[in-house]
């Protein structure tokens, strides 16, 4: 689990497992899960850069390390690692609370990077004043 960039801001957000997010084995659903993760980053990094047109640019190594039951209590935890001139990146790890059970256990980790556009769909600088137009395109 990585560490929060030095000022960094973190957003933690629970959901319940329910039979309309299993698979046909019975578990979570993975892009159901995906969904979650990007939801949740997009939120956190929508926050902290507000005014901004960010869209999802890459998510890092996807491994689904356990199993998730219908009734788990899932916790995102999602903080920014890293902030560039036109993009920033968010971790999100993701723990399992099963039905019964007395302790949480990870069961996904990931990072979601996220870029800025202009309203022309141009890259554009996180820190530009400028987000409707006008923006020059700067390096990641």
């Amino acid at each position: 689990m990585k560490e929060a960039a030095a000022g960094g801001k973190s957003l933690e957000t629970y959901v319940i497992v329910r039979p309309e997010h299993l698979n046909h084995h019975g578990y979570l659903f993975g892009g159901q899960l995906l969904k979650w993760v990007d939801e949740f980053a997009w939120i956190g990094a929508s926050k902290i850069y507000q005014g901004r047109s960010l869209v999802t640019r890459a998510m890092d190594t996807i491994e689904f390390k356990e199993r998730v039951v219908n009734g788990s209590i899932l916790r995102f935890h999602t903080f920014e690692t890293r902030k560039g001139n036109t993009s920033v990146t968010w971790e999100v790890d993701v723990f399992a609370d099963e039905p019964g059970g007395n302790e949480e256990k990870e069961v996904f980790s990931t990072s979601v990077t996220f870029v800025c556009l202009d309203a022309a769909g141009n890259k554009c600088g996180l820190d530009c004043e400028e987000h409707t137009g006008g923006c020059e395109d700067e390096s990641t």
